[in-house]
Parts: structure tokens; C-alpha cells; sequence
């Protein structure tokens, strides 16, 4: 197993780098010192981002919806920065709307950027992560994979898929000096968060829903990368769905909110921002 690298050696790859929960663990690892690679759709966003934070950071305008492109830049990206030490598999998308009348399309399209393009990006670093003996992959599903909420049924399985596989990769590295941190955010005060709130009919039990930050959140990731914990669910409280999932299911299946008048709500942006 190597020796852990201190954060200035450190080359960090977020995608859905663009806003959110990637532009906030972007921002913890350049304060950090590390080398920070961007990765999502929209040049602009990610190019201010790069300019404020500071720091080494180098962006790759990359629809991540494209799975068999979306390899692409990461020979680049290694060969200006080094290997990538840390891989953060944020980009996705949400469609919030009733089963039935989802469009499949699209919904297929949140199949690809939110389950396999991460697993590829993973299976095309893991092996050279093996060879050198170090190196971790941070899988940021979603609560909904623990606790899957109706309105939500493709997003769900996505979030399940991913935890799943990030679940068992762990336990399959074992001893080889990569790590897995699978990541279980509850509601978070994101664009995608509020956009995902305003499609839903405006209950009670919504409006008191906790909710995290992205910066709190991403403090989180860092020291579980560091600590090399297992997996993180933010905020706190929605530890009670992985530990009492019986309770969660009943709760969630009498007390969700329903699709607000029947809209479809594909929430921004595709293709990892």
C-alpha cells in the first residue's frame, strides 16, 4: 500500500463540477492545496468557479450524458495534472413526475449520466489505482437510494445501483490500498434540491424537511476520504434510513408529497451540469 499523499500533492477529479455539491467539494480541495480537475457541461460556470477558487485547477467541457465519450478526458487530464488520486462521481440529473407519464427518453438519458457513466469512469481508474496501491473513488448517490421516494422512480433506481456498486467495490478492494467512500446526501440547499422541492405539492412535513449544505457536505467527504470511512449520510438525521428501514418505508409511503397538478419536472442540468 502507498504512503497517503499530503493535499498539495493531491489530483482531485470532480464531475458535475458546475454548481451545487461539485462546485463546493471543488472549493474544499483548492483550499486544501490540491490539484482540481472540473468536469461538467457548461464551460462558463465552471471557468468562474476556477477563477474565485483559486488555486491549480484545470476544466474539460464534457457532456457526461455521452456515455461512451465520457472516458475521454481523463488521458488529458492525467497527462497535465498526474494520476487522478481522488475521482468524485457527482454528475446527474433529477426527474421529479409521476411514473406514468415520464418521459422515457429523457429518463433513459438519467439512467446513463447518473448510473453508468460513473461506473465507467471508475472501471477506467481502478485498475492503475490497484497498480499503484492507493487512490479513492467517492460515489455521491443519495438518501433516495436508502429510502426511495415516490415521484422519484428513475432517479431512485439510479442512486440504488450506484450505492450498490459502490458499496460492493469497497468490500471487493479490500486490502489494495484503494478506498470507496459511498456518498448518501439527504436534502441539500442546491439548485437541483430546490428545483426538485418546487415540483412537489407544498406540505407540512416538506417544508420542515432538514436540509445541509453544500459546504457542510463537502467538509464531510473530505474527511471521509481522509479518515477513509466507509460512507457518509448528510445531514445526520437521515442515518434512521439506513438503520430503520422499515420505519423509513412507512413513513415515506403514507407521508410523501405528491408531483405538484401532474408536471414533469426534469430538473437541471442534464448531462453533469
Amino acid at each position: 500500500m502507498a504512503a497517503a499523499k499530503s493535499g498539495s500533492d493531491l489530483h482531485v477529479a470532480v464531475t458535475g463540477a458546475s454548481s451545487g455539491i461539485g462546485e463546493a467539494i471543488v472549493r474544499e480541495y483548492v483550499r486544501l492545496g490540491a490539484r482540481v480537475t472540473l468536469v461538467a457541461r457548461r464551460r462558463e460556470q465552471m471557468e468562474e468557479i476556477a477563477r474565485s477558487a483559486g488555486g491549480r485547477t484545470q476544466i474539460f467541457a464534457v457532456d457526461l450524458g455521452d456515455v461512451v465519450h465520457a472516458t475521454a478526458w481523463l488521458a488529458p487530464a492525467q497527462a497535465a495534472f498526474g494520476p487522478i488520486d481522488i475521482l468524485v462521481n457527482n454528475a446527474g440529473m433529477q426527474i421529479v413526475d409521476d411514473f406514468a407519464v415520464t418521459d422515457v427518453a429523457r429518463a433513459e438519458q438519467l439512467l446513463l449520466l447518473d448510473l453508468h457513466t460513473p461506473l465507467r469512469l471508475s472501471r477506467a481508474l481502478v485498475p492503475d489505482m490497484i497498480a499503484r496501491g492507493s487512490g479513492t473513488i467517492v460515489d455521491i448517490a443519495s438518501v433516495a437510494a436508502l429510502a426511495p421516494t415516490p415521484g422519484m422512480i428513475y432517479y431512485n433506481a439510479a442512486k440504488a445501483g450506484l450505492a450498490a456498486a459502490s458499496e460492493s467495490l469497497r468490500g471487493e478492494l479490500r486490502g489494495s490500498g484503494v478506498h470507496i467512500v459511498t456518498v448518501y446526501p439527504g436534502p441539500v440547499e442546491t439548485p437541483m434540491g430546490r428545483a426538485g422541492y418546487a415540483a412537489l405539492e407544498p406540505t407540512a412535513g416538506a417544508r420542515a424537511t432538514p436540509k445541509g449544505t453544500p459546504e457542510g457536505l463537502a467538509r464531510r467527504v473530505r474527511r471521509a476520504v481522509e479518515r477513509r470511512r466507509a460512507r457518509v449520510i448528510y445531514p445526520w438525521i437521515y442515518t434512521i434510513t439506513r438503520h430503520l428501514p422499515a420505519l423509513t418505508r412507512w413513513s415515506l409511503d403514507r407521508f410523501s408529497p405528491k408531483v405538484a397538478n401532474g408536471q414533469t419536472q426534469a430538473l437541471p442540468p442534464p448531462s453533469g451540469g
